[in-house]
């Protein structure tokens, strides 16, 4: 049997259009007791996202857990690249089952969702397991998340994929969504996003900028 090529990308690609994107519990209280990420790489990461996801007009919920009671503010590297969004605040530890982060799920109306934030083993498992148990596809940013200990995360992960989610990365997640040097109106934000929290690849970026006045792509 012989299978043509074609210059497509390939549909369980993310795009800025074909899923919805929920920040879950990035909040001090949740953040303290974080150990199978360092906290200024959690932060630099769930940065990474935010700003990817603001950059490209992903819809983004937000949520929180018991936010004034118990744990505590949301990030601002979460919260700053969408101002004036308002937090949903939850009872529950499983997102999923709150009617007003339900209600906006439903009101985004996309079939992938991505997922990230603390805990791992409870915060993230929890929707992620429903969110498929309800025919959602679900992507879980492994590296913006974290729980109370290596193994804690690991587990979940696992558990996660074989139930059928994708894992990807913060870095990975922006640059899925740029995807081609070529879509110039994203350009100068990917990179710059990248230059910022993008890590060694960031350093890397402005290192040649700087240096040689080179881009990605020839631009």
């Amino acid at each position: 049997m012989t299978i043509t090529a074609t210059a497509k990308p390939g549909n369980s690609l993310l795009s800025p259009d074909n899923h919805a994107l929920v920040l879950i519990d990035y909040q001090s209280q949740m953040a303290f007791a974080t150990k199978s990420i360092a906290p200024e790489l959690l932060r630099n990461n769930a940065a990474l996202v935010s700003r990817a996801a603001a950059s490209f007009k992903v819809p983004t919920i937000l949520t929180t857990v018991a936010e004034k009671s118990f744990s505590g503010p949301m990030f601002s590297e979460v919260t700053d690249p969408f101002p004036g969004q308002k937090l949903l605040d939850r009872t529950s530890m499983n997102t999923w089952e709150d009617e007003a982060v339900i209600a906006e799920v439903n009101r985004i109306a996309k079939p992938r969702i991505v997922f990230a934030g603390l805990w791992t083993s409870v915060c993230i498992v929890g929707p992620v397991a429903s969110a498929i148990d309800q025919g959602f596809e679900a992507y879980v940013i492994t590296d913006a998340s974290g729980d109370i200990s290596t193994e804690a995360h690991e587990r979940a992960v696992q558990r996660m994929i074989q139930l059928g989610a994708v894992p990807i990365t913060a870095l990975q997640y922006l640059l899925e969504l740029q995807r081609d040097w070529a879509r110039s109106e994203t350009y100068d934000s990917t990179t710059g996003i990248a230059a910022d929290v993008g890590g060694a690849y960031g350093l890397g970026i402005k290192y040649a900028k700087t240096m040689f006045g080179a881009s990605e792509g020839g631009h």
